[in-house]
């Protein structure tokens, strides 16, 4: 039996309870089959997601692993590897070139946006402004966050749309909010 694609990702998605130190239970949330635990970094959770790799890979290559194993706050917006493979035929291998580590680490701090961001205060943020929250990416350009009735939306500076397809993945220095396109700045 088949189930819906929407139906597997709210089963991946769902809370569960680890071990942490010290023997107490953590809630913890399945990100690309691996738990990601709110007592790690946002570089220490990502690294196990096999969804996630493209976004792992190109972090390396700007030389951001230390920035997001910081104390933060981050509320990253992950795009998924299916997101990067939307993207034009060989863009994500043009943006890993080490004379492109610029404009990679320009989109990717376009993904960043200080502070710790659930989809709680995302949702208070969209109410106050009339159905449109404006944030402001560690990269200095503007994202749009929207709420459909369903779905956590984001929309960047180039119209384009990405729908938040797992929400409050919390991490010890930030929250991680997976989206199923990649911005752009």
């Amino acid at each position: 039996m088949m189930l819906p694609v929407m139906a597997i990702a709210l089963v991946l998605a769902q809370p569960s309870e680890i071990s942490a130190k010290g023997g107490e239970k953590e809630k913890t949330v399945m990100v690309g089959g691996a738990p990601m635990s709110p007592s790690k970094n946002i570089v220490e959770n990502a690294v196990n997601s096999k969804d996630h790799t493209t976004l792992v890979a190109a972090v390396k290559a700007a030389g951001l692993i230390e920035t997001l194993q910081g104390e933060g706050p981050f509320t990253v917006f992950a795009p998924t590897n299916s997101a990067f493979d939307m993207l034009p035929k060989g863009a994500v291998d043009n943006l890993l070139k080490p004379e492109n580590k610029g404009q990679l680490t320009s989109v990717l701090t376009y993904h960043v946006v200080p502070g710790n961001l659930d989809a709680a205060e995302l949702m208070k943020w969209v109410k106050k402004g009339d159905g449109k929250a404006k944030l402001t990416t560690v990269q200095g350009g503007e994202l749009w966050a929207m709420y459909d009735g369903k779905y956590l939306w984001l929309q960047d500076a180039k119209g384009g749309k990405a729908k938040v397809t797992i929400k409050d993945v919390h991490q010890k220095n930030g929250v991680i909010h997976v989206i199923d396109h990649v911005l752009m700045p």
